[in-house]
């Protein structure tokens, strides 16, 4: 008989690089359904050295990467310790996403740094890590893992979409759970923004003032990404080649490109919407730093002419998502049940990933 009742700390690193995610989450299973909780949440900022590392890791060499994947592990244990310290806590198990390096599924190579025995040591806590690696030696992407989390505790919502570097949604479609990455997201509204003097555009004031420019809109919409179906992902690599040389040759003030680019997230993210949807009024979850983007929300009602309900979040699901589904892919894993989905990452069977250390 299984234990009912989970306890772990989910731990994640997004693709803005600014720290580590860690939280506490509570996890029930009763009458054949999944709930949870989010007890406690912190994100630590990573040293800037660290930082500096991490945003290089795929130039360095092998010795230099395998120092790397020892130190963070280390400094994740270390902060793990921390944290569990000063909240007088004691999970179950620490679940962690780790640092992905370098991501070639279609070479059978998926790799995330953060060394499980040194996080394992370090925190004097049970670790689970490395979730991709079994998933791409069965033929899969080893991504998205977060859908099985939004089958599980999020049943109840039609769409899942993620707003962080890059906009992803999950949805389920006959019977099944499938998902796929829309478009690009803060990563390119961020770099814009940067232009004015700010890491981020705070609830998409600079693109309500700045004006559309149709060329550009047009050009983006028109991108071949956008007339590919199925499982499709989009990596820094291809935003890249693909959406950065259509920006810079438009040549147009920061303020205007983030308009456009609002614009084109919003035509595209409701285009997916109304494809997949098979009520008149489905119920979306926005989560991820873009939802903070009240102006994005705005033009995604207004692209959707009304016809959606916005599911409320608190601020720590929001921003904690991520870590939440990494705890709880951990918990799956304690139950040697399936946490990496077939049906969205096109690997060969459903399976149960992750290392356990300690």
């Amino acid at each position: 008989m299984h234990s009912e009742s989970y306890s772990l700390i989910g731990l994640m690193s997004g693709t803005s690089g600014d720290g580590l995610d860690l939280a506490h989450c509570h996890f029930e299973f009763q009458k054949g359904g999944w709930s949870y909780e989010i007890l406690q949440t912190e994100t630590r900022p990573f040293p800037d050295a660290l930082g500096k590392a991490l945003g290089e890791s795929h130039l360095l060499s092998g010795l230099e990467l395998s120092l790397l994947d020892v130190n963070f592990g280390q400094w994740m244990g270390e902060q793990v310790k921390a944290f569990c310290l000063e909240r007088q806590v004691k999970p179950m198990a620490v679940a962690s996403h780790g640092h992905t390096v370098f991501h070639q599924p279609e070479k059978g190579l998926s790799l995330q740094i953060g060394n499980g025995w040194a996080l394992h040591q370090a925190s004097g806590e049970k670790v689970i890590a490395d979730f991709r690696m079994l998933d791409v030696q069965l033929g899969g992407q080893g991504a998205p893992l977060v859908p099985i989390g939004d089958r599980l505790l999020f049943s109840q919502i039609d769409f899942c979409i993620n707003l962080g570097g890059i906009s992803n949604l999950s949805l389920k479609k006959n019977g099944q759970r499938i998902a796929f990455d829309c478009s690009p997201f803060n990563l390119l509204l961020n770099q814009e923004a940067l232009k004015l003097g700010s890491p981020y555009d705070k609830d998409g004031a600079w693109a309500r003032s700045g004006a559309l420019d149709t060329p550009l809109l047009e050009e983006l919409n028109g991108l071949p990404f956008y007339s590919l179906h199925g499982a499709k992902s989009l990596g820094r690599e291809s935003i890249e080649q693909l959406f950065i040389p259509l920006i810079e040759k438009r040549g147009l003030p920061p303020k205007d490109n983030l308009r456009t680019l609002v614009e084109h997230y919003a035509i595209q993210i409701a285009a997916l919407i109304r494809t997949h949807s098979s009520k008149a009024t489905p119920s979306v979850l926005l989560t991820g730093g873009g939802a903070y983007n009240r102006y994005f929300v705005e033009r995604l009602d207004h692209q959707l002419r009304q016809n959606w309900v916005q599911v409320e979040a608190t601020k720590e699901l929001i921003e904690f998502k991520e870590a939440l589904i990494f705890a709880f892919l951990g918990v799956l894993r304690l139950r040697g049940e399936a946490n990496a989905l077939a049906s969205v990452t096109g690997a060969s069977r459903d399976s149960s990933g992750g290392i356990i250390y300690g």
